[in-house]
C-alpha cells in the first residue's frame, strides 16, 4: 500500500517540498494517480528522459515535467539512460552511469522507485555500432557471453538495492515472424543462450530484484505471430528454469499495429485474456511498462479525440486491472509536450498527437480522469 500521506494531492507536498513549481500551475484535482493505484496495492508512474538519445529526450530538463512526475508518480523509468546505446556508447570498456544516476537521484529525492530499463535490448537497430565491430577473437561465443554477463553484472552491482525491478530483456521476438531477433551478439551466441544468460546473470548479481521480460505484444490486430511467440518464450523460460518473475506489457495502444485498415481501438479482448490467463497460470506477475494511446486514426477535433482516447484507455485498464497479478502501471511519458509518437508515427493531417494524461500546456485531460476512475474501480473490486 502506498503511503497516502506522502503524496496525497496533485498540488500537495510531494512536489512542492522538493521542487519549485515555477512552470506548472495545475490546480489540485484530488489524490495522485500513484495514491489511487496504491489503494489496490499497485504503483503508478511514468518514463522521463535526460536528453540522451531517442525521440523523447529532454523531459527531465523541464521543471514542470519534473513537478508532475513528483506529484503523480510512485515509480519512474529512464527512457534511454540505462540502454547500451547511452550507457556503453563509449565502447566495450566504457560504462557512463552519470546520466542514469542523475535521474535516480531525483526519483529517490521524491520517494519514487526506479525501474532498470533495460539490461539487454535484443534488437539490432538499437545496439551500439561497436558491438558489431568488436573483436570476438578465436572463441566468439564465449566473448559474446562475456560481454552480456559483464554488462548485466556491472549495472546490477553499481545500483545494488537502489533498483529492485529490471526489464532484463526487451523485445527479443520479431513480431512479424515470431522468431528471436538476430543481433550482433547473436551472430556468435544463439539468441536463446543470450536471453537466458542475461536473466541468469541478473539473478546472480541482483538476487533480490524482480526480473522482467518486456515486449509490446497487444490485444490489437496487426501481428498475429507476436502473442503466441511470446507465450512460447515464457513457457520456455519455465521449462529451462530461467529466473523470470514478470511479463512487462508495454501498452502502446490505439493504433492497431500494422493493420492499416483496422479502425482506432480495434481489439480482440477474448484472445488477449486467454494469453494473460496462460501467462499468469505459469506464475508470472504482470506490469504495464510503457503505456500511451495513439490517436493517429481519430478525427481532428481535440474534444472528440480526447474523449475516444480516454474511453479506450479505460477499457484497456479495466481489462488489465481485473488481474490481481498486475503490479506497476507506467506511462511512456506523462505529458503531450514530450511525445515520442509524433516523430515515430505522425498523423497524416500534421496535428500533434495527444497520447498522454496531460496536454502540451501541462493541463489534465480526460485521459487522466479515465486513469483515476479505472484505479478507483480496481480498488473497490479488490476490497470486496
Amino acid at each position: 500500500m502506498v503511503d497516502c500521506t506522502r503524496r496525497t494531492l496533485l498540488a500537495g507536498a510531494g512536489a512542492a517540498a522538493l521542487l519549485p513549481r515555477t512552470a506548472w500551475a495545475e490546480p489540485a484535482i484530488g489524490p495522485s494517480l500513484d495514491v489511487l493505484a496504491g489503494l489496490s496495492g499497485r504503483r503508478f508512474g511514468s518514463a522521463i528522459g535526460g536528453g540522451h538519445g531517442g525521440p523523447l529526450t529532454r523531459s527531465f530538463d523541464d521543471p514542470a515535467y519534473r513537478a508532475i512526475m513528483a506529484a503523480e508518480c510512485g515509480v519512474m523509468t529512464p527512457e534511454n539512460e540505462l540502454k547500451w546505446s547511452v550507457l556503453r556508447r563509449g565502447g566495450a570498456g566504457s560504462f557512463d552511469f552519470a546520466p542514469a544516476d542523475r535521474l535516480l537521484a531525483f526519483a529517490e529525492a521524491n520517494g519514487m522507485a526506479f525501474r532498470g530499463h533495460t539490461l539487454l535490448w535484443h534488437h539490432p537497430q538499437y545496439t551500439p555500432e561497436w558491438v558489431a565491430k568488436h573483436d570476438y577473437g578465436s572463441k566468439p561465443a564465449s566473448e559474446a557471453a562475456r560481454l552480456i554477463e559483464e554488462h548485466v553484472t556491472t549495472v546490477c552491482s553499481h545500483y545494488g538495492r537502489r533498483i529492485l525491478s529490471y526489464d532484463v530483456v526487451n523485445e527479443a521476438i520479431d513480431p512479424e515472424t515470431g522468431n528471436y531477433r538476430t543481433t550482433p551478439l547473436t551472430q556468435h551466441l544463439s539468441p536463446q543462450e543470450a536471453v537466458d544468460l542475461a536473466f541468469r546473470a541478473a539473478r546472480a548479481a541482483a538476487p533480490e530484484a524482480e526480473l522482467v521480460y518486456n515486449d509490446f505484444m497487444s490485444w490489437e490486430p496487426g501481428s498475429p505471430r507476436h502473442v503466441p511467440a511470446v507465450l512460447e518464450l515464457l513457457e520456455g523460460f519455465r521449462k529451462r528454469g530461467v529466473p523470470v518473475d514478470a511479463l512487462g506489457i508495454q501498452g502502446h495502444i490505439g493504433d492497431p499495429g500494422g493493420a492499416k485498415s483496422a479502425p482506432f481501438a480495434a481489439r480482440d479482448e477474448r484472445a488477449w485474456r486467454r494469453f494473460l490467463d496462460a501467462v499468469t497460470a505459469m506464475g508470472y506477475k504482470l506490469h504495464i511498462t510503457e503505456l500511451d494511446v495513439s490517436d493517429k486514426k481519430l478525427p481532428a477535433p481535440t474534444a472528440e479525440r480526447d474523449a475516444q482516447v480516454a474511453d479506450y484507455a479505460r477499457a484497456y485498464l479495466d481489462c488489465m486491472l481485473s488481474y490481481p497479478q498486475l503490479g506497476d502501471i507506467v506511462l511512456w511519458g506523462i505529458t503531450d509536450q514530450y511525445n515520442w509518437l509524433n516523430g515515430l508515427t505522425p498523423r497524416s493531417d500534421g496535428l500533434p498527437k495527444r497520447p498522454t494524461p496531460y496536454d502540451d500546456q501541462f493541463r489534465a485531460k480526460p485521459l487522466r480522469t479515465a486513469f483515476a476512475d479505472a484505479l478507483i474501480t480496481a480498488a473497490r473490486r479488490s476490497n470486496i
